[in-house]
């Protein structure tokens, strides 16, 4: 399955300590992320990640182009609620794709959990008729 993976500046650590957590889980599948959180995952997991421009350079919308295509099949966008940045990528872009797609989105810690674990349970097979 394809994974993606994007998270705002507060969220980044939060992000590497999930990917440090759910590092077996996540090496069976293929991993995108927009540049800096893709970068800042893979120094402290090794996996293998493709990453794209940063998210306020584009990488956002090329993230989003897989979601159009019916690329990515689950997505994880660790935001935050707060105050995101102006530079940051915008969520709500995301959210839209991922609903207008039927893309499983988790925009928090808890969400991103069940994903990952109903993904290597099985449970997203479904996603394959889709393909």
């Amino acid at each position: 399955m394809n994974i993606g993976l994007i998270a705002h500046d507060s969220k980044k650590k939060l992000m590497q300590n999930f990917c440090i957590a759910y590092r077996g889980i996540l090496s069976k599948h293929t991993l995108y992320a927009t540049g800096t959180t893709g970068r800042l995952i893979e120094e402290v997991t090794n996996l293998s990640i493709h990453k794209y421009l940063a998210g306020h350079l584009g990488g956002e919308q090329q993230i989003g182009a897989q979601i159009e295509h019916n690329e990515i099949d689950l997505m994880v966008f660790l935001r935050d609620p707060h105050q995101p940045k102006s530079h940051e990528p915008d969520v709500g872009y995301i959210v839209r794709l991922c609903d207008m797609h039927n893309i499983p989105l988790a925009t928090n810690l808890a969400t991103a959990e069940l994903l990952i674990k109903s993904l290597d349970r099985g449970d997203m097979e479904w996603r394959e008729m889709y393909k």
